[in-house]
């Protein structure tokens, strides 16, 4: 067994050097070595403290004059990942990058002194070095400190992509995420703003008094929504758990508890393929609004993407996939059946009609398979084809309402039919943003509602809702009128910075192992 543990051990470190680092590589090793040796370390963190940052000193002094800077005599220190650097003689020309950009420095032997200046001219592209000195407009016109002082804070081991101005390498961006951010400013711009909008969701929703609650991500079942989760097991309780694929059925139970606006903005996990919109692990907010009506969500969704583009893009017309998406003003209303027959160039009154709705899904672009005809409800046919014929089409901001109850096991049904609930989706852009509806408080139509559900698990469907038998419970103890809605953090990113990909704007995305 040890002899096997052994064998298991990764490399060790001499090992690992020798098997993977270049002749550039080692040599970087050795100077570090050198440093260890010189009583200068290669790591160091003795407390120097940047006082500023590239963008902010550009923005306040790039725009002066070489005689008005020298005379206001602006000190400062900064730090950062050296990116260029241009040795002539006796000085030199360098760009370090913080985390707002970049800033030249120009470093003289003479100002810095012999011993510093030798140390300087061995650093490498990719350390992290620490400046402090004078700003000086240079002849150029370009913003710089002269420096009197530099000194090494990092190595770096590793060097930068050749043409670290761009990295392509899509797979590699998203597995390096760290090396895509120092190398690509847009990355890094993108990821910015994403930190901005959750900022300006949670101002959004706390104006208009939600209060922000946390509820399980680990669940001893998986509900809220129909998807496979993923399952684990808990040893000290000798129980299997499931990561939540979403919060919904906690979050309504603190409505029946008495919080009238709760909000939940974190992550989600479903067992599920990987694309262009889907990631496994993804960001979602949830909000609720006791007394509310999925008419009120409509508008209040309105205001709060209108409020983001405001805040984030100062536009509301979002140029997306050669799209100018048009945020402004209310947006479309676009009823499920309406959409389905208009698509399909028929009477509404023909989605009556079961052998015509089986007939349309066996020859979809993506078919239903004959096996599956029998299980699925005409509501589940009505949303294939829509998903199949009309989704690609909603590029402006669309709310899709009055679904299929069958596709709808948390939705109130309609009063007028209740064979339809009252719900919406948002559509743009041909995917789906969000999902809303007035809440089931209705504890037994609600019970039937999941035995429905198990029934369709017997069936062979995966992603079936289970029964909440606690959930029935809270229910029954009455929960006030009541609508919520989930939107999809991460599309909505993706729409309001102009990304491709869910991977674009998710810092680490779900990749196969290497």
């Amino acid at each position: 067994m040890a002899e096997e543990i052994k064998n298991a051990l990764p490399p060790s470190n001499d090992e690992y050097v020798a098997q993977t680092y270049n002749q550039i590589m080692k040599g970087r090793l050795d100077k570090i070595k050198a440093l260890n040796e010189s009583g200068k370390l290669g790591y160091t963190n003795d407390g120097f403290m940047p006082d500023a940052h590239a963008a902010e000193l550009k923005g306040a002094y790039a725009a002066k004059t070489r005689e008005d800077l020298e005379a206001l005599n602006v000190h400062c220190k900064l730090a950062g990942r050296l990116m260029s650097m241009r040795v002539m003689g006796k000085c030199s020309f360098a760009h370090i990058k913080d985390q707002t950009g970049t800033i030249q420095l120009f470093v003289n032997r003479n100002i810095i002194g012999d011993e510093a200046y030798a140390a300087y001219k061995k650093y490498d592209i990719g350390d992290i070095v620490a400046a402090e000195g004078t700003l000086f407009i240079t002849e150029k016109g370009d913003l710089a400190l002269r420096c009197d002082m530099v000194r090494l804070l990092t190595k770096s081991l590793r060097p930068l992509p050749e043409k670290f101005h761009g990295l392509n390498d899509q797979e590699l961006r998203y597995r390096q995420r760290y090396l895509d951010l120092i190398v690509n400013d847009d990355v890094r711009e993108t990821f910015y703003k994403r930190s901005l909008i959750t900022q300006k969701i949670r101002e959004f929703m706390v104006k208009h008094n939600f209060m922000e609650v946390e509820t399980p991500m680990m669940q001893t079942q998986a509900g809220g929504a129909t998807a496979r989760p993923f399952k684990t097991h808990h040893n000290a309780l000798d129980h299997d758990m499931y990561m939540r694929i979403a919060p919904e059925l906690f979050l309504k139970r603190l409505i029946v508890g008495g919080f009238e606006r709760v909000f939940e903005m974190n992550r989600c996990f479903r067992n599920e393929g990987l694309d262009r919109k889907h990631n496994p692990e993804f960001t979602t907010i949830e909000f609720y609004m006791a007394y509310g009506t999925y008419k009120v969500l409509m508008a209040f969704t309105e205001e709060l993407v209108q409020y983001l583009c405001d805040e984030v893009c100062g536009t509301r017309v979002i140029q997306y996939n050669g799209n100018a998406i048009n945020f402004d003003g209310s947006w479309r209303r676009l009823r499920v059946r309406e959409g389905v027959a208009t698509a399909l160039g028929v009477d509404e009154a023909r989605l009556s009609d079961r052998a015509f709705l089986e007939d349309v899904a066996r020859h979809l672009p993506e078919p239903v398979k004959e096996t599956d005809l029998p299980h699925k409800s005409d509501g589940h046919l009505i949303m294939e084809i829509f998903d199949q014929k009309v989704e690609e089409t909603l590029i402006q901001p669309t709310f899709v309402y009055e679904y299929p109850a069958s596709v709808s096991p948390l939705s109130r049904r309609n009063e007028q039919d209740p064979n339809y609930v009252d719900r919406f989706e948002i559509f743009v852009s041909g995917f789906e943003l969000g999902n809303a509806f007035n809440e089931l408080n209705d504890a037994l139509d609600q019970r039937q509602r999941f035995l429905d559900q198990i029934q369709k698990k017997l069936e062979g469907d995966d992603e079936a809702h289970p029964m909440d038998d606690d959930y029935v419970r809270a229910l029954e103890f009455g929960m006030p009128p009541c609508a919520g809605e989930g939107i999809g953090i991460d599309r909505l990113v993706m729409l309001l910075t102009a990304s491709e990909s869910i991977r674009d704007v998710i810092l680490f995305p779900t990749m196969k192992p290497e």
